[in-house]
């Protein structure tokens, strides 16, 4: 499984396109803004945004929203990242609401090499949210610096820092005789 690329791997024009999908729940959105301290009675309060908005129902936070797709990006665009270097832009388009799956896509605008580091590279990206529907609610654009493959190879490879697990005795090890 893959989990983020190598500035090699990347190629401008190519779409990512992010698997599951994710269903908002009304706990989700409550608990994201209890955590966040965000207590606006559009997000939490039924009867407020049933009565006074023009949606007549309860909208997901859009920090929510963001966060999930940037989540959902991760394994193919900056799981492997040095540092997430710019959100340039970040728009809500359309409202998301409990019960919505959300499903998003992301497209290389761009790349180019670090000109102070020759280990590395920076990814310039748009990632588009969707509902069920298609509806497109969210859109960012961000900046990613990126390890090139000798970075990755000084480093350990694909997974660097992962342990090998030691033989004990619960465990005699790959190669013990059954």
């Amino acid at each position: 499984m893959q989990f983020g690329r190598s500035y090699e791997e990347f190629e401008v024009g190519a779409t990512y396109k992010h698997w599951p999908g994710k269903t908002v729940t009304e706990f989700d959105d409550h608990m994201f803004c209890l955590l966040t301290m965000n207590h606006h009675p559009l997000h939490l309060d039924n009867h407020y945004a049933e009565e006074t908005t023009q949606f007549g129902k309860n909208v997901v936070v859009g920090n929510y929203v963001y966060s999930i797709l940037l989540g959902m990006s991760v394994p193919d665009v900056s799981g492997k990242a040095i540092a997430n270097l710019e959100v340039e832009s970040l728009r809500h388009v359309a409202p998301t609401f409990h019960g919505d799956t959300l499903y998003g896509e992301t497209r290389v605008l761009d790349k180019w090499e670090s000109t102070s580091k020759d280990d590395r590279g920076v990814v310039h990206v748009e990632t588009v949210g969707y509902n069920q529907d298609g509806k497109v609610v969210c859109l960012f654009r961000r900046k990613v610096m990126v390890p090139k493959d000798s970075y990755l190879q000084q480093r350990g490879g694909e997974q660097p820092g992962r342990p090998v697990p030691q033989p004990d005795k619960n465990w005699p090890g790959p190669d013990a005789q059954e």
